[in-house]
């Protein structure tokens, strides 16, 4: 047993190191203390942006869309990781990779497709002046539903697999036990499956939240100047006016909010279980 506990620790150790020196200290040194910079001044400015009304409207608009988008990735992304998982066709597996495949294309690339959609000559606005809804058709660029169109488009896929890798974990010998019982469908998604997928489900919310409320090229490609985000601010605070105190403590926001989602997302899991 300690022998193995060795290996184990060794086999660990080289991972935990890379990610100590490379991702945690020089996160930590960002966000708390930033080169160049007084020490409070971080603080400092975190707490003037909590009181500025621009910066409360930022912080705002980025939670409002990253929670639209985890609603919209877990709505359409989770029924059809129940129908693939479930389903006994020989075809499941290319409909899975069909579904996932998006993962393997650039942001940039996903992003660029979207331009096209919905600029004044792409497809929506032709469709929308040859039905004659409105002439000339309504600006779609640059405005909040762009950037959750393109954010759920974005993510969709990673909802969709962590979903999957959940649903196919419960076993399905339970929905036919429950079936047996009398419960229909529905009832059977409801009292069993969902629940019994609820780590998977809660898991995929938050790395959809975290992704959304961190990206950068769709929010910047597709909502512009107008729809600004914490991401894109974070940029011009580190890329352009080199404000690192301000960078940090948007970081700061940009963390404390995906903790948060975390955290509701673990006691939510966790109170389902008990209730079972």
């Amino acid at each position: 047993m300690i022998r193995s506990r060795r290996i184990a620790l060794v086999l660990l150790l080289p991972g935990l190191v890379l990610l100590l020196g490379g991702v945690v200290i020089p996160a930590l040194t960002m966000l708390l203390s930033p080169p160049r910079v007084p020490t409070g001044e971080v603080f400092d400015r975190l707490g003037r942006m909590l009181s500025d009304p621009y910066d409360l409207a930022i912080i705002w608009r980025t939670l409002r869309i990253g929670l639209t988008v985890t609603g919209l990735c877990l709505t359409l992304g989770f029924p059809t990781a129940y129908l693939l998982a479930r389903s006994r066709s020989r075809w499941a597996g290319v409909l899975l990779a069909l579904a996932i495949f998006p993962l393997l294309l650039s942001n940039v690339v996903r992003t660029y497709g979207w331009l096209v959609v919905l600029g004044r000559n792409g497809v929506v606005g032709q469709t929308i002046e040859g039905l004659g809804l409105a002439d000339p058709a309504p600006q779609l660029l640059y405005t909040e539903i762009a950037v959750v169109l393109g954010l759920t488009q974005l993510f969709l896929p990673l909802a969709i697999i962590t979903c999957y890798s959940a649903v196919a974990q419960v076993d399905a010998n339970l929905d036919e036990a429950a079936r047996g019982l009398g419960a229909g469908r529905i009832r059977t998604l409801w009292s069993v499956t969902i629940p019994l997928s609820m780590p998977g489900i809660a898991m995929a919310a938050t790395l959809v939240f975290a992704g959304a409320v961190t990206a950068y090229t769709t929010p910047y490609l597709l909502g512009g100047s107008r729809q600004t985000m914490l991401a894109t601010q974070l940029f011009r605070y580190s890329g352009v006016s080199l404000d690192w105190a301000a960078a940090s403590a948007t970081a700061i926001i940009m963390t404390v909010l995906v903790l948060v989602v975390y955290g509701v997302s673990t006691v939510l899991t966790r109170a389902k279980a008990v209730t079972r």
